[in-house]
Parts: C-alpha cells; structure tokens; sequence
C-alpha cells in the first residue's frame, strides 16, 4: 500500500500529476485544490492506493484532512473515486464540514456527478462527520466554524450561511463574518 510520496514533479494537469520518486515516475490523481496549491517543483503527497481488477490507481492530497474527507466519502455505496474527487474539487474539508453540519441538500447536490438521491444517501452516512473534518486543526477551520456560530447566533438560517460563508475569501473570524455579512444582505 502506498500511503505517500515525496519527488519531484514531472508533468502536471488539473486531474492529475506524473511525481518522479527514485526514478520511478507515478501518475497521481489530484483536486482541484490541490492542484492549486502545488509547488514548482519538489512535492509532499498524502496518497490513498486503489487495487481494482484492472487498474491501480494513486489519489493524491497535500492535506491530511483532505485525504481523510476522500477516504471516507468512498466508502459510501454509489460514491466512487471519480465522484470523491468532484467533491474534493468543490469542497475544502472545512467547506464540505459546513455543507454537512446544515445538512445543506442543495450543497452537495452542487457537485458535478451528484443527484438528489446521491446527495440525500451522503448527507445521511456522512451525519457527524463534520466534527472529525473539523478537528483537523487547522486555524481556518476554527475561523469558518466560528464565523458559522456568530453568524447563526444573528438570526441566519444555516443554508444562507453556508452559501455565504463558501463565497468568502477571509481566513480569519472577524473578515469572514464582515464579508459574509455583505454578501447576506444581497440573497
């Protein structure tokens, strides 16, 4: 099983990278967001390795919370990789944790590949997860779960929160809930 590489990068599209180890060059399925966040050249991939029949295929995340999030979600029947990673790719983990905290529908129903009942299946399997996506740690997560509370505690439906709260560009409590008080009075 592999569970990680650190090489160089070789070749790299939106879907996927080539990361040269030794020698050895892998092609690592990848989201958006990690695709985003990339370095130039050196790279640090948390991966999760799938055996089927006819293929082995490597899914790799430059964050932990986000292989966690993508492991999870394919142990969902009808969730494979190729929709775990359309997840992955609309969704940070702290994002997705907020859509499934409102049990937002309409959330998840965003995501390329995903129907109502899909949708309806994730929210129920995926219910208390959230907490362990948030307890990731990191400072962002707090800020956006935060940002959540102050804004709920004014009277906002958790729906209206979360659209604004995933259109926002802050990283800290206060500039979330100013941006996501701007964009609450224009839905």
């Amino acid at each position: 099983m592999i569970v990680g590489l650190k090489g160089a990068i070789t070749y790299k599209e939106p879907s996927f990278v080539h990361v040269e180890v030794s020698g050895v060059v892998y092609e690592v399925y990848i989201s958006l967001h990690t695709f985003s966040a990339l370095p130039k050249e050196q790279v640090n991939l948390f991966t999760t390795h799938i055996i089927r029949e006819d293929a082995q295929l490597l899914y790799g995340f430059l964050e932990l919370s986000e292989k966690k999030m993508f492991e999870r979600l394919i142990k969902i029947s009808g969730v494979g990789p190729k929709v775990a990673m359309a997840i992955c790719s609309t969704y940070s983990p702290s994002q997705f944790a907020t859509v499934l905290n409102n049990k937002d529908i309409n959330g998840v129903k965003k995501v390329p590949g995903i129907g109502p009942k899909s949708a309806g299946r994730i929210l129920v399997e995926l219910n208390g997860f959230d907490a362990e996506i948030l307890s990731a740690g990191t400072p962002q997560n707090k800020a956006y779960n935060e940002a959540s509370e102050a804004l709920e505690s004014l009277g906002f439906t958790k729906a209206k929160i979360s659209k604004a709260l995933n259109a926002c560009q802050g990283t800290d409590t206060a500039s979330l809930v100013k941006e996501s008080l701007r964009l609450l009075q224009t839905i």
